[in-house]
């Protein structure tokens, strides 16, 4: 069963089940991923490493909102976001500890031999597919900057 098919027998549990959050969520994912489906020129069926990358995408835009919303003051939109966020959350791998994040940053500089800032889109670069999914670019791009300041 790929991914797309168990977000949509997912989302028919969420509804026979009343779950409302659950429902309009996986709603929203599911069009999020049939658009990315038939963007470009010709439409294609995505991998489940194509699936997974809209979901990532969804759950970094949920967080974004729900710290926007926590800026301007409207909490009850930010819980909102937070819950859609944590559904999305259950479809995403496990994300990498900040222990985990350092250890493999630090595997990349001593792979790439870089020493200096002007080295992190080397670093990146090996980094990327270790951490495909399991932790947010920014974080990583935090790490990275870190270890190579040092």
């Amino acid at each position: 069963m790929t991914l797309k098919q168990t977000l949509q027998s997912d989302l028919t549990a969420a509804i026979k089940g009343r779950d409302q959050v659950r429902a309009g969520t996986l709603r929203m994912a599911l069009a999020a991923v049939t658009n990315a489906e038939v963007a470009g020129d010709a439409a294609k069926e995505l991998t489940d490493a194509e699936t997974l990358a809209v979901l990532t995408k969804e759950a970094k835009k949920r967080r974004e909102a729900a710290e926007a919303y926590d800026g301007a003051g409207r909490a009850e939109l930010a819980d909102k976001e937070r819950a859609e966020l944590g559904v999305l959350e259950t479809y995403l791998p496990q994300q990498l500890s900040q222990d985990e994040l350092r250890q493999l940053v630090a595997e990349a500089i001593a792979e790439t031999g870089a020493s200096s800032p002007a080295g992190m889109g080397q670093v990146m670069k090996v980094l990327q597919p270790k951490i495909a999914g399991r932790a947010d670019g920014r974080q990583v791009a935090d790490a990275v900057k870190r270890a190579l300041a040092n």
